[in-house]
């Protein structure tokens, strides 16, 4: 159920992209950090559905908190002159890495369980064909 929201989700915000208006320069740093932070919470809140944790007011909380902050750094960072936002880029990026692999594994062990069960049928057929003749 969760998924088919997220596939409506982004293609939703997909149609709505091409059809916004142009961000300027001067803001696209704080909508590009702001859109790394909610895709790490995104992955973070799959990743709990599949280990049966998901939390929906954690969830928002992280997910508005992230991006929330991760703009305040930027914004620091661009009155003190340090590229501050790029830690939080490589923190929010580390971990959306993490939180896919963790996915990916979950649905490869989910398809050879579907696999292994597939196989062990045609033996379980064979075996009977055999015995038959």
């Amino acid at each position: 159920m969760i998924f088919i929201a997220i596939l409506i989700g982004c293609i939703l915000g997909a149609l709505i992209g091409m059809n916004a208006p142009m961000i300027s320069y001067t803001y696209s740093s704080y909508l590009a950090i702001a859109i790394i932070a909610a895709l790490d919470s995104v992955f973070g809140g799959i990743t709990s559905v599949i280990k049966k944790n998901f939390d929906l007011k954690i969830f928002v909380t992280g997910f508005f908190g992230n991006a929330i902050l991760a703009i305040l750094l930027t914004i620091l960072g661009q009155k003190l002159n340090v590229d501050i936002y790029l830690a939080a880029i490589v923190v929010f990026v580390g971990r959306m890495f993490v939180n896919l692999a963790i996915i990916r594994r979950y649905y490869v062990d989910k398809w050879l369980e579907v696999f292994e069960k597939r196989k062990g049928k045609v033996k379980e057929q064979n075996q009977e064909s055999i015995e038959e003749k």
